[in-house]
């Protein structure tokens, strides 16, 4: 076991050695070579876009080498760099150094010169190569337009309908002919014999699963999707690809029985081969429109009426064969050398009717979201409606550029756009199968068009059918893979060059300094901290400390891994930053208080404060704000600078002990020093009151009906201060009623003028007021009621 562990170190340590000797091991004679080959090719007239297209995969691979090449030596020439840095700056006009010291200088410059050699070279070679790659792509794409915008015969020409049915007849004459030699080779005849039954038996099974297969897997997806309760959308899905896969697989048999036969020549031979492709295009579209408008009651993933479901699968099925038939008409021609009029004359019907059935079928669709529109009065799907609108219009305008001449622009036009509403309905039927798997594996299966899950991989699956949808446009996979290298090239700004590793790099680092940040937190907040005299609030400012020095820690960490020199930023950011302190300066305040509020803590998490007329608890303090909820179990949210600027009260600061004052009147004539003694005796029993320092009762004063008490009292916890005020007011009503001691209300004596016998108003009090003459008069004996 050690000498493997041994053996994979020495593996992993020789690794970027033997990449470094790759780099070095460029071979430049072929890449010479290749360079007057490519030359020649581009002055050639006329360009042979093939030939173009083979030449610019072999410089595309080269210029990966010299890519990579362009690291080598890179850690000797940061030594040697570092080196030179230490011996200081070479010194001034008119002085002079150590001769020892520039000895040595002098040799490291050399060493220098030399380690920089393959890289310079690399580098050189590589912009070479991207220079003609990019010359190659303006051949090609210059090829690509004058074709597509070449005139050629009109397809109404009816002197070309002849040449036409001449070329078909020759065409069917020469398939004949094969056959009728076939089978006029008795030695072929005789070989063929011997394996019969073999390919008899392969094509009855091809013809079956041709023929029969979609009914089966029709059948079985309908037990499915009525029988299993968990995930019916999931395995509906996955079985009905065999709707595609079986008639395939089908054809594939009867190909190879008829191949073992040697029944066809070399032109049916040709045409057997390509068959796959043709009834695979048929099957898929079948396939795709069946889970677009299904039938029955199976799930419509394209939202339209059930009675246009069935014209809607029809025209899915007729643009799979429209298409089908384009690439059968464009292989027979190629291979027969048909004439540009007479492939245009093959060509048209076929066009013809993909028009007719992709103007139908987007008209169906734009219809029907505009009635689901009006139905559920949402948002309409504007960007859909445009889509569907310029496919009508791209439909209607193709047959006519083709009856003109312009039959590669015709189709360029057509069937693209074909290709486009595939690709939207595949993107829906995944979308669709992501949503299912989501509920299948959920717990809340029903909630799928709301969790965040499934429309985060709609987007990634979106983003991953754009190389697809640009090569149905025309795009060229060298194409793709050119945008592909310029990613990995990077982009450069100042002197740094930024590019996907670097940005991985960066990703890596930071979120590896974020997770490294937040175990060490909670290594603080749970096994180092408590075992501290710290408390809470301390506690809880050390833990939120350590996490905004751990992320910028780790924000540096990963600017250096990605190789990002922010010198060559300094200016930006001195010019951004005047704009960002004027347009974010309440911010930076509220994040330099926090910091404060952190360091200072005037208050901690769990505090009592009242701050800006509002009372209740600290729950959390972050950089920006502070958390309080009221007693009302409401949160309000307070800028931090408040409660560094402001006036803050903090009832529980340091400790929990407070004092509680808690008021009451007695009437007239009462025996205070009594009234002091049983206030006392309530003040002293309650469990919560600290008897050091003792309780106090404070005789207030006179008031307009009462003699005024309070009692005074420290109190273990002022949390519980309404607690012990209510104790403290339901002990002196019973105290005061066992001792017949009075509290005093307010009264009001009302004298009316006028009632010439109107009695004396009785009261609790004598009340000798006398109104003013012809008035009503109210005497208020105390406060107002």
């Amino acid at each position: 076991m050690l000498r493997r562990l041994l053996w994979a170190a020495v593996f992993i340590c020789a690794l970027p050695l033997a990449a470094l000797a790759q780099a070095d091991k460029v071979d430049y004679d072929a890449w010479s070579a290749l360079t007057k080959d490519v030359e020649t090719a581009i002055d050639a007239d006329p360009h042979d876009v093939d030939q173009l297209e083979a030449l610019r995969a072999r410089i595309s691979d080269f210029r990966n080498t010299f890519q990579t090449a362009q690291d080598a030596n890179s850690e000797r020439i940061e030594t040697l760099q570092a080196q030179i840095s230490a011996l200081g700056d070479r010194p001034a006009e008119g002085e002079t150094e150590p001769e020892a010291i520039a000895t040595r200088r002098d040799d490291l410059n050399k060493q220098l010169q030399e380690a920089e050699v393959p890289r310079v070279k690399a580098d050189e070679a590589y912009r070479q190569a991207d220079g003609l790659i990019a010359e190659i792509d303006r051949i090609i794409r210059r090829e690509q337009a004058e074709r597509l915008f070449s005139l050629g015969p009109t397809p109404l020409n009816p002197a070309i309908w002849v040449e036409t049915g001449t070329a078909l007849a020759n065409y069917a004459k020469a398939m004949v002919q094969e056959i009728r030699d076939v089978f006029a080779d008795s030695t072929r005849l005789n070989s063929a014999r011997e394996d019969v039954l073999p390919a008899i038996l392969f094509i009855i099974v091809g013809v079956l699963f041709l023929t029969r297969a979609p009914d089966w897997i029709e059948a079985l997806v309908t037990q499915i999707w009525h029988r299993i309760k968990r995930g019916p959308g999931v395995w509906s899905l996955i079985i009905s690809l065999g709707k595609v896969i079986l008639p395939v697989l089908g054809v594939a048999m009867i190909v190879s029985g008829l191949q073992v036969l040697q029944l066809t020549g070399p032109r049916g031979a040709a045409l057997l081969s390509d068959m796959l492709l043709y009834v695979g295009v048929v099957m898929f579209a079948g396939w795709l429109s069946g889970l677009l408008f299904p039938s029955g009651d199976f799930r419509a993933i394209a939202s339209i009426p059930e009675e246009k479901r069935k014209k809607a699968r029809r025209g899915g099925i007729l643009l799979g064969l429209c298409l089908a038939v384009d690439f059968l008409i464009n292989d027979v021609s190629n291979r027969e050398e048909f004439s540009i009029g007479v492939t245009a004359v093959l060509m048209f019907p076929v066009l013809l009717v993909t028009s007719f059935a992709l103007l139908h079928l987007v008209n169906t669709l734009r219809r029907s979201l505009i009635r689901k529109h009006d139905e559920t009065e949402s948002s309409a799907p504007g960007i859909a409606l445009i889509a569907f609108r310029i496919m009508g219009l791209a439909a209607i305008l193709a047959p006519l550029i083709a009856a003109v001449g312009y039959r590669n622009a015709a189709e360029g036009l057509l069937y693209p756009m074909v290709g486009s509403l595939a690709l939207y309905g595949i993107y829906a039927v995944l979308l669709q199968f992501i949503r299912d798997l989501y509920a299948m594996v959920s717990s809340q299966p029903e909630n799928t068009d709301d969790a965040l899950l499934p429309v985060l991989l709609g987007y990634v699956l979106a983003l991953a059918l754009l190389p697809v949808l640009a090569l149905i446009w025309g795009a060229r996979v060298s194409d793709l893979t050119e945008v592909w290298a310029r990613f990995r090239a990077g982009y450069t700004v100042g002197d740094t060059n930024i590019s996907p590793t670097d940005f991985i790099s960066f990703a890596v680092v930071f979120v590896i300094g974020y997770g490294l940040t937040r175990l060490l937190q909670r290594a603080l907040k749970t096994s180092i901290l408590p075992k501290t005299r710290l408390d809470l609030g301390g506690r809880n400012a050390m833990v939120s400390g350590m996490g905004y020095v751990g992320i910028f820690i780790a924000a540096m960490a990963a600017v250096g891994a990605a190789g990002i020199d922010l010198s060559n930023l300094a200016i930006v950011a001195g010019a951004l930053s005047v704009g960002i302190g004027f347009g974010l300066q309440n911010i930076v305040s509220n994040f330099v208080s926090g910091i404060i509020l952190l360091i200072e803590r005037p208050i901690s998490e769990g505090d009592w404060i009242e701050v800006g007329g509002e009372m209740g608890y600290v729950r959390s303090i972050s950089v920006r704000s502070t958390r309080i909820e009221t007693f009302d179990r409401t949160d309000v949210i307070v800028p931090n600078s408040d409660l560094v600027s402001g006036k803050v009260t903090n009832w529980t600061r340091g400790n929990t002990i407070g004092r509680v004052i808690v008021p009451v009147g007695v009437a007239y004539g009462t025996n205070t020093h009594k009234v002091e003694e049983i206030l006392m005796e309530i003040a002293k029993e309650h469990p919560m009151v600290l008897l050091q320092p003792p309780p106090f009762i404070y005789f207030k004063g006179f008031g307009d009906s009462s003699m005024d008490f309070e009692i005074r009292a420290i109190i273990r916890d002022v949390n519980w201060v309404l607690n012990v005020s209510s104790d403290f007011n339901h002990a002196i009503a019973k105290r005061f009623a066992e001792e017949k001691i009075e509290i005093p209300f307010p009264q009001r004596d009302l004298w009316m003028r006028g009632a010439p016998s109107a009695p004396t108003p009785q009261t609790s009090q004598d009340t000798t007021h006398q109104p003013a003459a012809g008035l009503p008069d109210v005497s208020d004996n105390g406060a107002d009621e």
